[in-house]
């Protein structure tokens, strides 16, 4: 199971990364990033965005599957992008925002479709966060972002989450985000809850990474950055081996 392989790495103190996939705007540079990826034993793909035309996730999805991917989770931005191949779901509510549709609505009509194809369903608190810009995450789910300067509104958040049963934790700024999530909002979640953090949006350098992992990140997000700068994801992946290797020796 996928969750059962975020906590193993979660419990042996690994700092992580997760490749985010847009199939409308990445699918040809798919194969050049998963060979960088492989390169350096990613095993974390998610696949999805905000709008993603129909029939375009099953084909992304697929594309990674035949290249050899492992663990390769939808992240939909909705019902739409549900398919039935992938390994996993992040099976998120947005917490941040009280847009019915996004606290629990999509869910319902989700729920019977992934219970029949056998999808494995990981509960999880996705938290939009401002970043500085109206992001499409933010356009279309309708909601008000969390300040990324009120940390203690943050760790409410997912301290509510994880009591309503969320084993994950999704920190988001966006994409195409102008800043990423603020050291104090991760700090903050990471203190006060024992589910996995997920940190993405405005991840474009190194120091932002390290910023994130060392403020309690599990698993950085990196989407657009990468596809942008393929040589960022070499970059990251170097600076997690370095992190972890530093935190096996203690």
């Amino acid at each position: 199971m996928v969750l059962n392989h975020l906590f193993s790495q979660k419990s042996n103190s690994k700092k992580c990364i997760a490749v985010l996939i847009d199939p409308d705007q990445h699918g040809s540079k798919t194969n050049e990033i998963f060979k960088i990826a492989q390169t350096f034993h990613i095993d974390l793909f998610l696949v999805g965005g905000s709008l993603v035309s129909s029939g375009i996730t099953q084909n992304c999805v697929t594309q990674l599957k035949n290249i050899g991917a492992k663990n390769v989770v939808l992240f939909p931005g909705n019902e739409m992008q549900l398919v039935e191949n992938a390994d996993a779901i992040l099976f998120m509510s947005l917490i941040s925002g009280r847009n019915p549709e996004f606290l629990i609505g999509k869910h319902v009509t989700a729920a019977p479709w992934i219970k029949k194809h056998k999808i494995e369903a990981i509960p999880t608190g996705y938290m939009l966060v401002e970043s500085g810009k109206i992001t499409s995450a933010l356009y279309m789910s309708n909601t008000i972002p969390l300040p990324n300067d009120k940390p203690d509104i943050a760790a409410a958040t997912a301290m509510a989450g994880e009591f309503l049963g969320m084993k994950v934790m999704y920190l988001d700024a966006g994409s195409g985000a102008q800043n990423p999530v603020n050291q104090s909002i991760i700090q903050a979640v990471k203190e006060n809850t024992n589910c996995i953090l997920f940190v993405g949006g405005g991840i474009k350098s190194v120091n932002d990474a390290k910023n994130a992992w060392s403020n309690g990140a599990d698993y950085i997000v990196v989407g657009n950055g990468i596809f942008d700068n393929t040589q960022l994801l070499s970059e990251l992946c170097l600076e997690m081996n370095q992190i972890n290797s530093t935190l096996n020796n203690l």
